[in-house]
């Protein structure tokens, strides 16, 4: 046996504390040194899984063939005017490109030259028409806006329409919508409040909203990933940028971020939140069981040490091991504390609670070489199962769980060897006495003698769980999408929710890459044709359709207007007198036609607006045509390059364009785009089913998402099987008998079903975060199990009065209080996966305290 060899080792390490003491210290230091010098953390998600996987492969080729849409912080601007937003991100775009410190790149997709230039080709032939309608039948007041792009013209222009109104030529119903916002827009001037004004909207109506709500101004940070925030330094910059933008502090523009860079930054932020505050209370919880637990600072401050020494080898043993942490593997700390706190627990109760023969308490020496005896290969065989079912994970292709079933599987052997070794050195050092008083729970003794006198039905009970338990095991939910366990109020994910609603910003895009631009069309045109597709884009879709038409369409009003748009020597900008006289006689003008107005029309307005402006001091009528105008030449030019739009082919389509769908050898992308509602599983899985049917190479997001689930499910199946072969093994080889490996087993499986029933009925949703859970449940259930039934072995009598049930009880409370915290969290997935283990872990100790002293097998010394 086991158990006099590690007994001797406790009484050695306790003899010669000191010696013990300074070895863990030069240990512990090497473990420090190393750590600091080796262990980094990267917050690279793309390193969780295993780069073999085929959907990985394919995910990293998409990535590595088109960086630039990997990596991205978006900048979303909303404006009051379409104009507003476009300087807005025009002069945002401007600053970040001279930051090459915090930016590799900066587009702004709305405004590439060919589809600003080819804009009226993209329209439908009904709005293209209806666009070029209007805009001839404004040709007159266009033309002398051209010539005099400022105040002083458009007031002259309005004259013009007052000699159309008064001579029963001026049709204004079309334009009553502009009519009433140029009124607004003139009484703000009139009354000192000038705002611009849109030319955008005077002119294309409703149609100016076509190109969507939002201008976006997409970069590529620099990114840091030895950082918890990695494009935090980007991000900053940015919001610098931001805040200097003139109409951003004028409150007329609105500019959000979101992009991946941003939403993984924030949900690092959110997860930091409040740390501070729940890890003191949680320590301050943890002390306090501590204290119930074995009642002495002499003992909870050798228990304290040894777990922080075996958390600092644990680390070193990290950075050799393994090096770089991912954001799954970090987590070893959580587990290892969770469990290696069981083992000290254990240790430091079963000392206070030796006895001589004659009932006496034994000095400090006898006691722990006493308490190695008892305890140490207790402690052994949970370390090695629980160390078996950590190491269960390395060989999956799950490459975070797999690191960090490596790291937690052998601190279980640092943790034991911490236990036998440390703790019985500091506790020599510090001289607890065992104690006169009982270290059990007096209280329990009926409950021991109620539970073995109505086993039976207390089995049944257990039982019918254990049965509803795999009969709603197939309910079973696994949230696929990592989006679903972030922070929903964070700036990213509402921005992000805002652009969900247009297909084209949905994060839940498919991509597949073909060989040529032809077998690009052919796909994309049976993916357009899938219910749950929204579209399928290739460098083609980029090409307008029905250009002939149009282009005919566009040309004949373009032999109306250009003549009269293209204005070679504009007059020069007017002063404040010029603009006061021909506001006057805009006014005057208006005026005289008011009897032939009905009522509510917006010219009353506009004339009453313009008498008031004649009057106006310099400062005011000159920041009233600063405010009126200042949109105008833009649009004015714009609309010149519109109407020169020729004929394009796939040719003409610019690199900064062409490289996001072709790549130099001629392959092609296919990017797909879900319809709305792609913001469950379910959805997402049918979507991801329907593009995989015709193209089962696809890869992008949406793939990536469902993949990753499957990989991780299969990991963890995988996985539990092979933990509980392990442990079954190693418990066979410990405790030598089928029966007694089968009642360590039993109580484990019951608490796995236990947890299913809790969390179908609750319900709690299984995601990327809280799965860690399930490796924690089978470490806690292996270790609480083994102490019960190896002391039913040794001829314990009533396990719920004995100090092992003191020491699960306290252990599985100081751990709890862990948990506790984390379900605190102000971040979804991490306060997922507190109530998760929260949940298995009261799980785990129902199935120790009530199930195993019910299932244990009745003894002849049970019924004295």
């Amino acid at each position: 046996m086991l158990s006099l060899p590690i007994g001797r080792l406790v009484a050695a390490c306790s003899r010669r504390a000191i010696l013990v003491l300074l070895l863990f210290a030069v240990l512990v230091g090497g473990a420090l040194a190393v750590s600091m010098r080796r262990l980094d953390v990267t917050t690279d998600t793309s390193t969780m899984f295993s780069a073999k996987l085929p959907w990985k492969t394919r995910s990293d080729t998409l990535a590595r063939l088109f960086p630039q849409q990997q990596d991205q912080l978006v900048a979303v601007i909303d404006a009051d005017l379409p104009e507003e937003a476009q300087e807005t991100a025009r002069a945002l775009a401007a600053q970040l490109r001279q930051d090459g410190a915090h930016f590799l790149s900066v587009n702004v997709p709305q405004q590439n030259p060919y589809l600003v230039d080819h804009g009226l080709l993209f329209l439908d032939p009904k709005n293209l028409q209806t666009v070029l309608d209007s805009t001839v039948t404004a040709q007159p007041f266009l033309g002398g806006l051209a010539a005099d792009p400022s105040g002083r013209g458009l007031f002259d222009a309005l004259s013009l329409i007052a000699l159309g109104v008064a001579q029963g030529q001026a049709d204004l119903k079309g334009f009553r919508p502009a009519l009433e916002a140029f009124a607004a827009t003139l009484e703000q001037a009139a009354g000192g409040q000038a705002q611009p004004l849109s030319w955008e909207r005077m002119l294309s109506g409703s149609l100016a909203d076509l190109g969507g709500q939002y201008v976006f101004v997409v970069t590529q940070p620099r990114l840091d990933y030895g950082s918890f925030q990695p494009g935090g330094a980007a991000t900053e910059a940015m919001q610098r940028a931001i805040a200097g933008l003139e109409f951003v502090r004028s409150g007329h523009a609105r500019v959000h971020l979101t992009g991946d860079v941003q939403i993984n930054d924030e949900e690092f932020a959110t997860v930091a939140q409040g740390m501070v505050a729940g890890l003191v209370g949680s320590l301050l919880l943890v002390t306090l069981w501590l204290f119930l637990a074995v009642r002495t600072w002499r003992i909870i401050v050798p228990i304290v040490i040894t777990l922080v020494s075996g958390l600092m080898l644990t680390t070193g043993f990290a950075a050799l091991a393994v090096g770089t942490l991912n954001l799954i593997s970090v987590a070893f700390a959580i587990l290892f504390v969770g469990i290696a706190v069981d083992f000290a627990i254990q240790f430091s109760v079963r000392f206070r609670a030796q006895r001589l023969p004659d009932g006496s308490v034994p000095p400090v020496q006898s006691a722990l070489e006493q308490t190695g005896v008892e305890t140490g290969h207790q402690i052994l065989v949970a370390a090695m199962a629980t160390m078996a079912g950590f190491l269960a994970f390395t060989p999956t292709a799950f490459v975070g769980v797999a690191q960090l079933g490596l790291i937690a599987g052998f601190g279980m052997v640092i943790a034991f060897l911490c236990t036998v070794t440390l703790l019985p050195a500091l506790l020599r050092l510090f001289r607890p006495a065992p104690t006169h008083r009982a270290t059990g729970f007096a209280f329990a003794r009926p409950m021991d003698r109620a539970l073995r006198a109505r086993r039976v039905p207390v089995l049944s009970v257990f039982v019918f769980l254990a049965v509803l338990g795999a009969a709603l095991s197939p309910m079973l939910s696994f949230d696929a999408d990592p989006l679903h366990t972030k922070n929903p109020h964070s700036e990213g994910m509402l921005t992000l929710k805002l652009l969900m609603r247009d297909p084209q910003s949905s994060p839940y895009d498919a991509q597949v890459l073909v060989g040529s631009l032809a077998q690009a069309q052919a796909l994309a045109a049976r993916l357009s044709r899938l219910p749950l597709v929204d579209d399928a884009m290739w460098l083609g879709s980029l090409v307008p359709e029905d250009q002939t038409a149009k282009l005919a369409m566009i040309q004949d009003a373009a032999s109306i207007l250009l003549p009269t748009l293209v204005v070679p020597n504009p007059a020069p900008a007017p002063d404040a007198a010029a603009l006061r006289r021909s506001a006057a006689k805009a006014a005057h003008a208006l005026g005289g036609v008011l009897d032939k107005l009905p009522a509510d029309d917006p010219l009353r307005r506009i004339q009453a607006a313009l008498a008031r402006l004649a009057q106006a001091p310099d400062g005011q009528i000159m920041a009233a045509d600063r405010a009126l105008v200042r949109f105008l030449p833009g649009q004015l030019d714009l609309l010149r390059r519109m109407l020169l739009a020729q004929k394009v082919g796939i040719g003409d389509i610019p690199p900064s364009i062409r490289q996001d769908y072709l790549l130099p050898d001629g392959r092609a992308l296919v990017s797909v785009h879900p319809r709305a509602g792609m913001d469950s599983d379910a959805a997402l899985r049918r979507y991801v089913a329907q593009i995989r049917s015709v193209a089962p190479d696809a890869g992008g997001n949406a793939i990536d998402i469902v993949e990753s689930a499957t990989t991780m499910v299969h990991a963890f199946v995988f996985a539990a099987l092979s933990a509980i072969v392990m442990i079954a093994a190693i418990l066979l080889v410990a405790l030598r008998r089928l029966l007694d490996m089968a009642l360590v087993l039993a109580p484990l499986l019951l608490s796995a079903l236990m947890t299913v029933v809790v969390v179908v009925l609750l319900p709690e949703q299984l995601n990327f975060a809280n799965i860690i859970a399930l490796p924690l449940l089978l470490g806690v259930g292996v270790s609480f199990n083994i102490y019960f039934v190896m002391n039913w072995r040794a001829g314990v009598r009533s396990p719920l009065s004995s100090p092992t049930a003191r020491a699960v009880l306290f252990s599985a409370l100081t751990t709890g209080t862990a948990f506790g915290s984390l379900a605190a969290s102000h971040h979804p997935g991490t306060a997922s996966m507190g109530r998760l283990l929260l949940l298995s872990l009261a799980c785990t100790l129902l199935a120790t305290l009530v199930f195993v002293p019910a299932l244990l097998p009745k003894r002849v010394i049970d019924e004295r």
